[in-house]
């Protein structure tokens, strides 16, 4: 397989196992996600999208690096995700600040998923990181491959 056959490939096969990792962790281990998760899926949504285009439209090159970029954009996400996480620095959603003003006897309110505190970790690493980590490095390998012509 030439490199931009592996671009593609990794292209929709990255994203659709990190989207796949998140969705088991959700329903199979109770591990809801906060605001800041979801805007790490929205990429890898496209990207899993873009990567398929890479398929059937012209020129391959282009449709396969716009997927990596999406993947990299994600892997961005949660490095930004993870420093809130750590404590490195604030974020800025509603999701990063104390409960003021909620009423707790409003059964019918979602629940308020916290962005600052990772529910789960391996090795200190929360999952936000894990994305950081596996996202950044394949985007930017998708990308230099879909580049590279061997």
């Amino acid at each position: 397989m030439d490199n931009l056959g592996k671009a593609r490939a990794l292209a929709v096969l990255v994203p659709a196992a990190l989207l796949a990792g998140a969705y088991i962790s959700q329903y199979g281990f109770g591990l809801p996600p906060c605001e800041m998760c979801w805007w790490q899926r929205y990429p890898h949504f496209a990207a899993v999208g873009i990567g398929l285009l890479a398929y059937v439209m012209k020129p391959p090159q282009v449709w396969t690096a716009l997927a990596g970029l999406a993947i990299l954009t994600s892997g961005l996400i949660g490095g930004f995700h993870a420093g809130v996480e750590y404590g490195w620095w604030e974020g800025i959603t509603a999701c990063t600040a104390p409960m003021a003003g909620a009423d707790v006897l409003d059964f019918d309110a979602a629940p308020l998923i916290r962005c600052d505190l990772a529910p789960w970790t391996l090795w200190g690493i929360s999952l936000a990181g894990f994305n950081f980590l596996i996202s950044s490095v394949s985007g930017a390998a998708i990308v230099a491959l879909a580049a590279y012509r061997k």
